[in-house]
């Protein structure tokens, strides 16, 4: 009798039960969703919770570093705008722990991404992998093989713990307090799939930094925060950590408050699990703009959020999971492969030494390196995924790590080997310099793959790419330790919040185009974990940018006093001269003369509004609404001033005049004569484009519109620097949505094209 094997059937002795039943149940819940037995809400977030996303396919088209292709998949017409998880293939995002990867598991990832992908795969910035082009069909199966070499893809993404982040050089960084892994390692395991994160309104994600002042874990930006600490107690060093909660960017960003100075090691897990099930308790459930973690802690405030977290504590019955992993820790120790050899007197190239100078740490452990793989835009091949595994287990074994700048690392490699290493690393096309400087810059995917992308990042950034990695042997000291991160829209994947120079994708109507733009947000700290957050000063057309990038960058090598730092010189001029400084590349040229202005990066479409010989009459509100909406974005960019001169009363009520400002401007479209008077403005706001859903749009519903109506309602009464940073955020938001809203509405009149 034939029997047909399957990889269900060939692993099934190596998968461990739990997974292989949690597998098997979606394979289950495919097919019941292929029957109609499934409502589709439910079988949404049960996928999203195995890590399979729903993918944008707008143009056939990924950027890979420096090059753009265009994809072939015979079964699927890509140019059609496809949008369900049954029509064509979606994303696959994996798990990955701290970063931690072995050769091993990296052989399984290159060959699943050949077999169910594009052969490409892209590390994100929590560390994680994600696979594209993947059909949904694939995922049990995938997801079998990652299982059998120890990885999931379990609550990679939906409302659930997302993947726990480490110090890539935890372990070997030469100012840690202590290595932060096997506790990163431990929270991980310990929340996946636990219980008390089941319920959960929105992602949370958890980080880990073995010191203070770097980047590290970026602990400022997170819904949960450890710091490493060491404290002396009644004469004994004890291991401990700082702890930080209600942090996060997005669309809103906001800095983590600190819970406590020093929590023992062996509470840190049931700090986790009380903090957990406070949030899922008091969370917002229905509107989830306001579903995170951060928007509890700002409504509760931090004492009170911190009596409940240790109210919980007290009753949480006691789990032997908190110290198990404990027991292990005097002995946990990553293994070097080879012995510890300096490179003393050997003579190098040019290209070693640029290399060595940016991509090479002297850990603290004499004698070993670490070296870092800059991967363009986070992007590997499967080829190259593989070659890297065979140069891992020559130099260093399993220790192998994905960092949250979307590079990988190698740990433990003995300095003798360096040129060896870097000559291998330049063989298989991942040999380049820069990490973590200049030209290592981070992008999400933005329109390539993500359906709420609005502009091309990952074009932009290969854009930038090309141009910067062109002039790097010249590029001035100055600049070339600053951070440049992008978006595609305004939720700040890329984290364009805390970077020196960030970009987040826009789009203007402008002489009766919608034309893809940026914003862009200065002075954001990537040190100190993330220390403080950039606001955005001017939106520019996106062909626009690179010259705007050199002006910035230009005019600080030029003016800066001697030894200071971006984010002090940005805020040394203010913000009203950095803005004046973009404005001569504000304006959009005319389409006769510059149509290039009219595409995004590496797509060769326009964006249009259809003919323009339809719609004078809305060519008139148009051009009332342009009027009164840069009065709105006037009122927002002096709210940003206010902010910087400490006048947080004055930069609060500036953010919601400009709220109101911008709402007028889309009342008027309809009613001129709504006159000035909030609350009238609001009420017809609300009835003419909230209550209508005008105001909605496929993505982001008709959140933005709450920004307008809480403010109005709830006046903050002593507005401090926090909640006057947030409510400026929340007002350009609003204002982008008036933009998008409009175009949204004219082009329904004029019959238009795409907006």
């Amino acid at each position: 009798m034939m029997t047909t094997e399957t990889w269900k059937t060939v692993l099934q002795d190596r998968l461990p039960d739990s997974l292989a039943h949690e597998i098997d149940i979606f394979e289950g819940q495919i097919e019941l969703k292929r029957q109609g037995k499934l409502d589709d809400k439910v079988f949404a977030e049960t996928r999203l919770r195995r890590g399979a996303y729903g993918q944008r396919y707008d143009n056939g088209q990924r950027h890979d570093g420096l090059e753009t292709r265009t994809l072939q998949y015979p079964s699927h017409d890509l140019t059609k705008g496809i949008d369900t998880v049954w029509d064509a293939p979606g994303m696959q995002r994996i798990k990955v722990p701290f970063g931690g990867l072995t050769p091993q598991q990296m052989d399984v990832l290159a060959e699943v991404a050949e077999e169910y992908s594009d052969a490409v795969l892209h590390v994100t910035t929590r560390q994680d992998f994600q696979l594209h082009y993947i059909h949904i069909d694939d995922t049990p199966d995938l997801m079998r093989r990652l299982a059998a070499v120890g990885i999931t893809t379990r609550e990679a993404c939906g409302n659930s713990v997302r993947n726990v982040t480490c110090c890539p050089i935890a372990g070997v960084c030469r100012e840690e307090a202590f290595d932060v892994t096997p506790y990163a390692k431990a929270l991980a395991y310990f929340l996946l799939g636990h219980p008390d994160v089941q319920d959960l309104g929105r992602k949370f994600k958890p980080t880990f930094s073995g010191c203070k002042h770097h980047a590290c874990g970026l602990v400022m930006m997170h819904d949960l925060g450890y710091v490493a600490r060491v404290k002396n107690v009644d004469g004994q060093l004890q291991r401990g950590f700082a702890v930080y909660v209600g942090g996060g960017l997005g669309t809103v960003p906001h800095q983590a408050k600190l819970l406590s100075e020093f929590v023992p090691e062996e509470e840190i897990l049931p700090i986790a699990q009380s903090i957990a099930r406070v949030f899922a308790r008091l969370g917002e459930k229905k509107n989830r703009s306001r579903a995170r973690i951060k928007f509890v802690v700002a409504k509760l405030g931090i004492e009170e959020f911190i009596r409940l977290v240790y109210e919980e504590r007290e009753r949480l019955p006691h789990d032997e999971r908190w110290t198990a992993y404990m027991d292990e820790l005097p002995e946990y120790m990553e293994a070097p492969l080879k012995p510890p050899i300096p490179l003393n007197g050997h003579i190098a190239s040019g290209d070693f030494r640029e290399w060595q100078g940016t991509n090479v740490y002297a850990q603290r452990e004499a004698g070993y390196s670490t070296v870092t793989v800059n991967l363009p835009l986070g992007d590997i091949t499967a080829t190259q995924t593989r070659a890297l595994a065979d140069i891992a287990r020559k130099y260093i074994g399993d220790n192998v790590r994905t960092t949250v700048e979307q590079n990988i690392v190698l740990r433990w490699v003995s300095e003798v080997d360096l040129p060896a290493l870097y000559a291998e690393l330049r063989a298989i096309g991942l040999g380049a310099p820069g990490a973590g400087t200049f030209v290592d810059i981070t992008s999400c995917p933005g329109t390539d793959t993500c359906k709420l992308g609005i502009s091309s990042s990952r074009g932009l950034a290969g854009e930038l790419l090309t141009r910067v990695t062109a002039k790097s042997a010249t590029l001035p000291d100055a600049i070339k330790d600053l951070k440049i991160k992008i978006s595609g829209c305004f939720n700040s994947c890329g984290q364009h919040h805390v970077a020196d120079i960030g970009f987040y994708g826009n789009s203007r109507r402008r002489n009766n185009f919608t034309v893809p733009h940026f914003q862009v947000v200065l002075g954001g700290q990537w040190q100190e974990n993330a220390g403080s957050y950039g606001l955005a000063v001017g939106t520019v057309p996106s062909k626009a940018i690179p010259e705007v990038l050199d002006a910035i960058t230009d005019r600080y090598v030029q003016e800066r006093d001697r030894g200071e730092k971006f984010q002090d010189w940005v805020a040394r001029l203010g913000k009203k001269e950095m803005r004046g400084m973009l404005t001569r590349y504000m304006e959009v040229p005319p389409y006769e003369t510059h149509p290039e202005y009219y595409t995004d990066w590496g797509d060769p479409r326009e964006f249009t509004m259809g003919d323009l010989g339809i719609g004078e009459c809305a060519g008139e509100v148009v051009t009332l609404f342009s009027m009164e909406i840069a009065k709105a974005e006037s009122e927002a960019f002096e709210a940003m001033v206010a902010l910087d001169e400490g006048d947080y009363e004055k930069a609060d009520a500036l953010a919601y005049h400009a709220m109101v400002l911008a709402a007028r401007a889309l009342v008027i479209i309809q009613y001129l004569d709504v006159g000035d008077d909030p609350d009238r403005i609001i009420e017809e706001f609300r009835t003419r484009f909230y209550d209508t859903k005008l105001f909605f749009d496929k993505y982001a519903a008709g959140k933005f519109a709450q920004y307008l109506f809480n403010r109005h309602e709830n006046s903050h009464p002593a507005p401090d620097q926090d909640s006057a940073h947030q409510l400026i955020e929340e007002a350009q938001l609003f204002i982008e949505a008036t933009h998008s809203c409009e175009a949204r509405v004219s082009g329904a009149v004029t019959g238009g094209g795409r907006v």
